[in-house]
């Protein structure tokens, strides 16, 4: 079975960042590429610059925020474009799930937390229990898949830089740390730590307080598999170089590989 590239990340405005996509996909040519944040609706979405490279794209879309995109090569078959549970009086444009060579990708960007007082945490924790029975209900359907994205969580206090955030923040909250635990009890793996289990490791920068230059980041963007791939696991790459450019994206890619 050949190896496979599974890429996530956090661009925060797709139209912003397009040329940092392109040069991504040309160089790296992931199988699949998630998208977070991109910020538009899919009419308009930059998809003719990215078929140029030989990518197709599946784009749940919203005007001016949230919005997921799956850049592919090969064909895949779109399972959902909303996580499954959340009601139809959820407007945020925040899941979309493709299929390919037999495993369900999940590309999710969860809500932050901070904002909208306890009514904007509360939505946070409801999504977070949605995607907890999504993710019960495909291991008792006996299926491989991979959830990956922008949870908007730090896991631990040593996935994020000392002074980095207030206990107080809905990224580090008693609660959240439970729902994203829970995930893990469920029987998922957190990849990079499944190869890296003690390493300092980041995957955002802000871009206040000079976060970059004194290397004050955040681990949120993760990725959760499910047993049988977790066997199949041989990279988990932080493309921490993108951060640098000129107009980054305050996340960097990270890389999935599973042979």
């Amino acid at each position: 079975m050949a190896a496979m590239k599974i890429t996530s990340w956090n661009v925060n405005s797709v139209r912003t960042r397009e040329s940092h996509v392109a040069e991504f996909l040309a160089r790296e040519q992931p199988d699949l590429l998630l998208l977070q944040e991109i910020k538009c609706e899919e009419h308009q979405f930059p998809a003719l610059r990215f078929a140029e490279l030989g990518y197709k794209s599946a784009v749940s879309g919203q005007k001016s925020y949230n919005g997921v995109a799956i850049l592919h090569r090969a064909e895949v078959t779109i399972n959902h474009r909303k996580l499954p549970g959340m009601g139809e009086e959820d407007s945020h444009a925040r899941y979309i799930e493709a299929e390919l060579g037999g495993i369900s990708v999940g590309n999710l960007y969860l809500p932050n937390g901070n904002s909208g007082g306890d009514a904007g945490y509360a939505y946070k924790l409801a999504w977070m229990r949605a995607l907890y029975a999504h993710a019960s209900a495909m291991l008792e359907a006996d299926r491989d898949f991979i959830l990956a994205g922008d949870y908007n969580v730090c896991p631990t206090d040593a996935d994020y830089a000392p002074g980095a955030l207030p206990k107080t923040d809905a990224l580090v909250r008693p609660e959240t740390r439970a729902a994203f635990n829970a995930l893990i009890w469920l029987g998922l793996t957190d990849a990079l730590r499944a190869l890296y289990p003690t390493e300092t490791l980041y995957t955002f920068w802000d871009y206040q307080a000079g976060a970059w230059d004194r290397d004050i980041g955040l681990r949120i963007d993760h990725a959760l598999l499910s047993p049988r791939i977790v066997e199949r696991l041989t990279g988990f790459v932080i493309s921490k170089a993108e951060r640098a450019k000129t107009q980054p994206s305050d996340h960097v890619p990270v890389s999935v590989v599973i042979d």
